[in-house]
Order: C-alpha cells, then sequence, then structure tokens
C-alpha cells in the first residue's frame, strides 16, 4: 500500500482547498411579482415558472 514519504505542507494542503468555498446562489428578480428567486427555479412567492402558474404560491 502506498504511504506519503513527506508530509503535506500547509500552503499546498491550502492550495487544494483553494476551490471548497461555498458561494451564494444567484438570485433575479420574478417576473411577475418582482420578488427576488433562484434562476430555472418556479417563484416561491406567486408560483410562476416561465410565465406559467405551476405551484401554488403562498397566500397573498
Amino acid at each position: 500500500m502506498a504511504v506519503p514519504k513527506r508530509r503535506t505542507s500547509v500552503s499546498k494542503r491550502n492550495q487544494r482547498r483553494a476551490h471548497d468555498a461555498l458561494t451564494a446562489p444567484q438570485t433575479v428578480p420574478c417576473s411577475q411579482c418582482g420578488e427576488q428567486k433562484q434562476r430555472h427555479r418556479a417563484c416561491p412567492h406567486c408560483g410562476v415558472y416561465r410565465g406559467r402558474k405551476v405551484v401554488a404560491g403562498r397566500a397573498e
């Protein structure tokens, strides 16, 4: 079984983890009600996706 010959340095370890950070989801305004929503998803406020009512939204 392979065993590392040298200990991984702190800088090498941190360079490997440089791309692991989480990013906030991108939001856009809903074309129907103007509330912020995630792209390519039905609006959680009004339930509209691409101009059609697809989900029962919250009581207004």
